[in-house]
């Protein structure tokens, strides 16, 4: 799916910003991907909150096989068929996929980082040692 095919997907959803990655394409909103392209299928973000919704619309996850064989699943879901030819409904999905990576960016935020191992305070310096 080239960049102008996508834009117009989305065309009801506003401006979005289209990057290469992956031999793919990324879909960006104010620098927050939403979605991505790949073998010309067309992929929103989900998570737990919406998820049902796709699942519900029959679609199915984005997923690949790794060097090592295994198959990795991904919180990107294919957009359904009929989205294509209604511009209302590819808005209304790409909003609960923006929805959705913009909660998933405030979760990562949110993770607490490690606590830097505590230092045994600095014993005083003695006037003798100066």
């Amino acid at each position: 799916m080239d960049a102008e095919a996508i834009r117009e997907v989305f065309e009801a959803f506003g401006p979005v910003d289209i990057r290469r990655m992956f031999g793919g394409q990324g879909i960006y909103r104010d620098d927050v991907m939403f979605a991505l392209a790949g073998e010309g299928e067309l992929y929103l973000k989900v998570d737990d909150v919406s998820v049902g919704h796709l699942r519900d619309l029959g679609s199915r996850p984005f997923s690949y096989q790794t060097k090592d064989g295994r198959t990795t699943i991904t919180s990107y879901w294919l957009m359904p068929e009929s989205a294509f030819d209604d511009p209302d409904e590819a808005a209304e999905l790409a909003r609960m996929a923006l929805k959705a990576a913009l909660r998933a960016k405030a979760a990562s935020g949110k993770k607490a980082k490690k606590p830097s191992p505590s230092r045994k305070p600095r014993k005083p310096v003695s006037d003798s040692a100066l």
